[in-house]
């Protein structure tokens, strides 16, 4: 057997302060979504001014890390490459999902959505760091 660390409620808030603090800092209104490893949802806030769809966007980000082991980006750079059949994946194809990967394995992700997609990476990516600044 295998012996896989999982996040704790005290990382997740950790994660989403952080990712809050990035967006705040910018001037940006998102939602943030933080999933375990299995794609399951651990949080999501939607941020005063945030788009409504975004709150549905955020935790489909995650997701589509922890099912690839790749930030969102990837895939949408593979359909803005011209490789459109990657619309027939079961993941979301917009930059703004992060990966947490820890001891080599994925343990989860955070999506972010609402505002530019290089900025919902840039608060994505804020929010994953702040766990690495404790481990």
């Amino acid at each position: 057997m295998k012996n896989i660390k999982a996040l704790t409620l005290d990382d997740v808030k950790r994660i989403a302060a952080a990712a809050e603090a990035e967006a705040r800092a910018q001037g940006w209104a998102v939602s943030i979504a933080v999933c375990d490893g299995g794609g399951h949802a651990l949080w999501l806030q939607r941020m005063d001014g945030a788009p409504l769809m975004s709150a549905a966007v955020a935790p489909e980000k995650a997701r589509t890390c922890v099912l690839t082991g790749k930030p969102s980006k990837a895939f949408e750079d593979m359909v803005n490459n011209g490789r459109i059949a990657a619309l027939a994946m079961p993941v979301v194809p917009l930059e703004g999902g992060e990966p947490i990967v820890v001891d080599g394995t994925i343990v989860g992700a955070v999506g972010v959505s609402g505002v530019k997609a290089g900025e919902d990476a840039q608060v994505a990516r804020a929010g994953v760091a702040a766990l690495a600044e404790v481990m």
